[in-house]
């Protein structure tokens, strides 16, 4: 029974868009017909983000886009604006029903009833996140990426750094059944997906509520299964870079080498405002640590610039870090300051103007950084993994070390790992090759 057209779009981190796939088949189970988002449908859900108020913003405006393509449709905003600020999503024009980020199991049963009843009012069902203790068992047996799979297998953060908003849109730390985890990589294995990416708020308090597993544990099982070549995971903090660690992931040959180790800012006085639990030097021990154990290792991160109180001495302290450590690819990004944060009331909040000089001369410093690793990288032969075919004959994939590479062939080589010689560079993060006979 076809119940009508749907549409979804998703703003934000991978976790959200895990969470939307999810959804997706919910609604595909009961009836309904996916579309995509800027065609006629009955239904739009906006899965929104509010790490930033960039993000806020987005988000408005694709609740307002989908009303003006069809206006009597019915519109739903799920996700971190939703949840930490439902009264001011509730408000805007178009809007019908409001969920957090919890509840998603039951969003089908909810809009249905919200169809049936032809109601007009907008339905508010969020919740208090910080009451949560139970990780919501959203769960994905297909994926239209026909070669990496994203998994998620936590939820929340307890951190609390003073910049970020993500604890209150979260909550608290909910770990997956381990057992849960296991039989969705089985399931993605047999449906011919050779790479798996474990993703969730904080990767790494995996495990600290359920008291008997932890993210290793999870690591070594799925490493086990069968059809499953490549493993990558989420941002992970430099105190987790121990002796230990890298002797295990020294085990685990799936395990790809490239690691988002999250930084934020290279300035000591910044790091200690944001209340991140370790210093720069901590950091560079991190990745001296995995460049000794991974010869062709990638360490990419997130830096804030702006932050409130950081005079232009400790802006180029920052700079002058990830210079120093040759940060294989910064995301860059100049602070947002966010209602409900702590940061959001320090003093000395840094002018915009400032701010976005900042931020541009970091991403010049990232660029110039990731081409100085792919220089290093040229004429070696690594496995490539592919995933689409960019044009009749012309494939792309990535290395382990997470390289975009190009090559061409006479052949479909779609969701197959060869062996690609790489003798060019494209650009920032882009590298030609030919395939090895």
């Amino acid at each position: 029974m076809n119940l009508g057209k749907i549409a979804f779009t998703t703003l934000g981190c991978k976790v959200n868009l895990y969470d939307t796939e999810a959804m997706i088949e919910l609604f595909e189970k009961e009836g309904y017909t996916l579309v995509d988002f800027n065609e006629f449908a009955d239904i739009y859900v906006i899965n929104t983000c509010t790490v930033t108020n960039l993000g806020d913003k987005k988000s408005r405006q694709m609740i307002r886009r989908a009303k003006t393509l069809n206006p009597n449709s019915i519109i739903v905003a799920t996700g971190c604006y939703s949840q930490v600020a439902p009264e001011e999503v509730s408000k805007i024009e178009g809007i019908n029903i409001v969920i957090g980020t919890k509840n998603r199991l039951e969003i089908v049963e909810t809009v249905k009833k919200y169809q049936e009843e032809h109601k007009t009012a907008v339905l508010n069902t969020v919740s208090d996140i910080m009451k949560e203790r139970v990780f919501e068992p959203l769960s994905i047996s297909k994926l239209k990426d026909r070669t990496r799979a994203y998994l998620k297998i936590q939820e929340g953060c307890n951190r609390f750094c003073t910049y970020c908003i993500i604890p209150f849109a979260r909550g608290p730390v909910r770990s997956r059944n381990p057992e849960d985890i296991i039989n969705e990589v089985e399931q993605l294995a047999k449906n011919g997906f050779k790479e798996i990416v474990l993703t969730g708020i904080h990767i790494l308090s995996y495990g600290l509520d359920l008291k008997t597993t932890n993210f290793i544990d999870i690591i070594k099982k799925v490493h086990k299964i069968d059809g499953i070549e490549r493993i990558r995971f989420s941002s992970i903090e430099p105190l987790v870079v121990t002796d230990e660690f890298i002797e295990e992931m020294k085990k685990l040959p799936k395990v790809c080498d490239h690691y988002h180790l999250s930084l934020q800012s290279g300035c000591n006085k910044t790091l200690e405002r944001m209340k991140r639990q370790y210093t720069r030097e901590q950091y560079e021990q991190a990745v001296i640590k995995l460049r000794e154990a991974f010869p062709n290792v990638a360490i990419t991160t997130d830096m804030i610039v702006g932050f409130p109180g950081e005079t232009e001495e400790d802006f180029i302290d920052s700079y002058n870090f990830a210079k120093k450590i040759k940060i294989t690819k910064i995301h860059a990004f100049p602070y947002s300051a966010k209602k409900g944060t702590k940061a959001a009331l320090f003093d000395n909040q840094i002018p915009n103007n400032i701010k976005n000089i900042r931020n541009k001369e970091m991403i010049n410093l990232s660029n110039s950084l990731n081409i100085e690793f792919l220089e290093s990288m040229l004429n070696k032969t690594m496995l490539v993994l592919f995933e689409r075919e960019k044009e009749k004959g012309i494939y792309e994939g990535h290395t382990t070390n997470y390289i975009n590479v190009t090559v061409k062939s006479d052949i479909n080589i779609i969701n197959q790992i060869l062996n690609v010689k790489l003798i060019d560079i494209v650009k920032e993060e882009n590298m030609l090759g030919v395939i090895c006979q």
